[in-house]
C-alpha cells in the first residue's frame, strides 16, 4: 500500500503541507525504548532543515516515551522543527488525526514516513488520502515533487515560526479570563488590504495552491496568470495581511475582481484557514462590498463547489449574496448591496486602494 517516491507524479496533485516522521529506525538508527544508543541517520538533520526552509511543516508520530524522545531530539538539535509531536503509545493513525486537527490542514496534504510496513498500512487504511513513504527512501524526499515548491516565498520560510506564534496565541487565550471578544481585542490586530504588487505574486500563487477551505473557486492561478491580471485594467488584484502583538500572520488572503463601468465580479476570494478563529474571515469581503456600493456598481461573485469549500459558500450566503444562476457545480451570486457588514470592533482595518 506504500507508494514509491518515484510514482508521486501519478497520484500527487496536492502539494504536501506537512511531513510526519516516525522516530525509531526512521529518523534515527535504533530503538530508544530498548536502550539503544540511537544516532541520527546520515543527512537527516540537513533534510529536516531543508524541508523547513521550503515551508514544509514537520511533526512526529512515534510509539515511544515522550520525555525520553524529546530529550534525544534536543540532544540532536532538531526538536524545534517538529510541531505538535505525538509521542505516545497510540496508533499512528490516531496520532496523525491529532496532528491534522491541531495544525488545521487537510488530511490529503500530509505525508507519513515510517520504517515498518504494518504502521504504514494501518495509516493508509484509516487515512487513504495520506501518502505513506518507506523510511528507506528518506533521501529521496528532498527531490519529491510534493515537497519541492517552484518558489519559496518569505511567508513559506516563516511558516513554522508563524505556527509557533499561533500556539502562543492559543495558550494565551486558554489562560485569559474573560469574554472571547475581549481577548481578541487584546491581540491588537491590524488587517491591511492593498492592491497586489509584483513582489506579492509568488505568495498569491502559493495561496491559490494551498488554500482549500476558504477558497471560492479552487482555481489555481499560475505566476504568469497573476502577472497578466496585475497589469490588466479590467481586473483588480487585492492582497491582505494580518498582524497582531505576537507577529505577522503573513499575506493571508487575496481577491481577484473583474470589473467594468457597471459591474464587478469577484472571480476568486480566498483566506487562510489560520485566520478563521480570529474572526477576520469576512473582512476582505466586507471591504469589497463597501467599495462596490460606494462606486455604484453591481457586485457579483463566482463560486465553484469543491469537496472542501463549504465554509466559503456559507460566507457568501451570510454576506447577503443570492444565487443568480447555477449549473449544479458553478454558481453566480449577486449582492444587492442593501446590507453593509461592519468590521469587527476588535480589529483595525487599513485599506490602501492606490
Amino acid at each position: 500500500m506504500t507508494q514509491s517516491i518515484a510514482d508521486q507524479s501519478v497520484k500527487a496533485v496536492t502539494a504536501a503541507k506537512c511531513i510526519v516522521w516516525d522516530l525509531d529506525d526512521t529518523l534515527w538508527h535504533g530503538t530508544l525504548a530498548d536502550g539503544d544508543d540511537v544516532v541520527l541517520k546520515d543527512g537527516m538533520a540537513e533534510l529536516v532543515r531543508t524541508l523547513d526552509a521550503r515551508g514544509i511543516l514537520q511533526s512526529i508520530a512515534s510509539k515511544n516515551n515522550h520525555d525520553d524522545a524529546v530529550r534525544k531530539l534536543n540532544e540532536f538539535g532538531i526538536a524545534e522543527y517538529f510541531l505538535r509531536p505525538q509521542i505516545n503509545w497510540n496508533s499512528k493513525s490516531s496520532s496523525i488525526a491529532a496532528i491534522r486537527e491541531q495544525l488545521n490542514i487537510g488530511i490529503d496534504t500530509i505525508m507519513f514516513v515510517d520504517d515498518q510496513a504494518f504502521e504504514r498500512d494501518e495509516v493508509a487504511f484509516v487515512h487513504p488520502q495520506v501518502e505513506t513513504v518507506d523510511a528507506a527512501e528518506y533521501r529521496s524526499l528532498a527531490s519529491a515533487p510534493r515537497l519541492t515548491p517552484a518558489v519559496v516565498t518569505d511567508d513559506a520560510r516563516r511558516r513554522r515560526l508563524m505556527y509557533l506564534e499561533d500556539e502562543a496565541r492559543a495558550d494565551s487565550e486558554v489562560a485569559y479570563q474573560g469574554p472571547r471578544e475581549d481577548f481578541l481585542r487584546s491581540l491588537d490586530m491590524v488587517f491591511s488590504i492593498s492592491r497586489a504588487t509584483e513582489e506579492d505574486l509568488a505568495r498569491l500563487e502559493e495561496l491559490t495552491r494551498r488554500t482549500n477551505q476558504l477558497n471560492s473557486t479552487g482555481v489555481h492561478y499560475s505566476y504568469d496568470d497573476l502577472e497578466r491580471l496585475l497589469d490588466d485594467p479590467g481586473h483588480d488584484l487585492w492582497v491582505c495581511e494580518l498582524v497582531d502583538r505576537y507577529g505577522s500572520y503573513g499575506k493571508i488572503g487575496m481577491a481577484l475582481v473583474a470589473k467594468d463601468d457597471h459591474r464587478w465580479t469577484i472571480k476568486m476570494l480566498l483566506m487562510s484557514c489560520r485566520t478563521v478563529s480570529k474572526g477576520v474571515g469576512t473582512v476582505l469581503l466586507s471591504a469589497l462590498i463597501q467599495r462596490a456600493s460606494k462606486q455604484g456598481v453591481r457586485l457579483f461573485a463566482d463560486f465553484r463547489r469543491t469537496d472542501r469549500n463549504r465554509q466559503m459558500l456559507l460566507t457568501y450566503q451570510l454576506a447577503n449574496f443570492q444565487v443568480v444562476s447555477s449549473d449544479g457545480a458553478n454558481y453566480l451570486y449577486e449582492n444587492d448591496l442593501s446590507v453593509h457588514q461592519e468590521y469587527p470592533d476588535y480589529i483595525v482595518v487599513n485599506i490602501d486602494a492606490e
